[in-house]
């Protein structure tokens, strides 16, 4: 990822395109996925569970014509917590700046997400129906209807960003609703995000796969050390926040299996994102009830 600064020692051809586009949508209908699938490097965590993203991630897809800023957001949710609040800021902070929202709807269910929609109609919208590898296409029709029904929608995409299906034809149907302009951000360069968070987000994401109900939520990653040593390896120092002592049990596991896994898995994808050998330490500690207390929220990075 390049350190250069947005727009230094770019030439911009004429009729060059460039704008932010934002996707929202309900937990789990694959707006990470689709980024990731659409920049084509994996920058936002994906897991089975809902609920997984918590910020707004920074996805950029630079061409010859075009440069898109793609921006992944939390799912829309009615907030429990404080936590919960300071995502759905992401969510309205991500909507108002976009040039064009990618609203996401899951081919699978039937319901319309109205409460997205509460979020997003008074932008341009794109309707995306994902998914589609699960169904017939003729069964997303009726899904359609009752989106349209419920808001207005510049276009209708079904896709799949599992297989990739269409992906090509939505990413040329956003650069053409982006304004002429110049790109925000050099060429060669796919995020605005440090290395640490997104190792903090890889260790995140192996706590989300490795441990049930509960506990994944009330995890919180923050990098508290990160440096190469003279071997040319990555030392990084890793806190693990968690709300309870009995949450800080079941991280750690019997005789500190449970951690030692979470090291393991996310110390891989550390060295496949960073290309460098990497040495991670895990420490676990306990901030009672820390998704519902603003000091902890604004040192861990979140608007309250």
């Amino acid at each position: 990822m390049s350190d250069m600064s947005p727009g230094m020692g770019i030439v911009v051809p004429e009729g060059f395109r460039s704008g932010y586009a934002a996707l929202i949508g309900k937990p789990n209908v694959g707006k990470s996925t689709l980024m990731n699938a659409l920049i084509g490097h994996k920058l936002s965590i994906v897991t089975k569970k809902p609920q997984t993203t918590r910020q707004r991630v920074i996805g950029i897809l630079t061409a010859d014509d075009h440069q898109v800023i793609f921006v992944d957001t939390p799912g829309v949710i009615e907030p429990r917590y404080r936590l919960h609040e300071a995502m759905m800021h992401s969510v309205h902070d991500a909507v108002a700046d976009a040039d064009i929202v990618i609203f996401m709807a899951d081919a699978t269910l039937e319901r319309v997400d109205e409460l997205s929609l509460e979020v997003a109609r008074e932008r341009p919208m794109l309707l995306v129906i994902n998914k589609m590898d699960l169904i017939n296409r003729e069964l997303a029709l009726p899904l359609v209807e009752r989106y349209q029904e419920h808001g207005r929608f510049e276009e209708v995409i079904p896709v799949s960003a599992v297989t990739g299906y269409n992906l090509d034809v939505l990413r040329q149907v956003i650069v053409d609703r982006l304004p002429e302009g110049p790109p925000f951000y050099p060429p060669d360069m796919i995020s605005e995000h440090p290395e640490r968070f997104f190792v903090a987000e890889i260790i995140r994401e192996k706590i989300f796969e490795l441990f049930r109900q509960e506990v994944p939520y009330a995890v919180q990653v923050n990098i508290v050390a990160y440096e190469e040593n003279d071997a040319g390896k990555d030392v990084i120092d890793a806190e693990i926040v968690v709300e309870r002592d009995s949450q800080k049990g079941i991280i750690i596991g019997k005789q500190g299996q449970a951690l030692k896994k979470v090291g393991i898995r996310a110390r891989k994808d550390i060295e496949e994102l960073t290309g460098r050998p990497a040495f991670l330490r895990l420490f676990v500690k306990v901030r009672e009830d820390w998704r519902n207390r603003d000091s902890f929220l604004k040192t861990f990075g979140y608007r309250t």
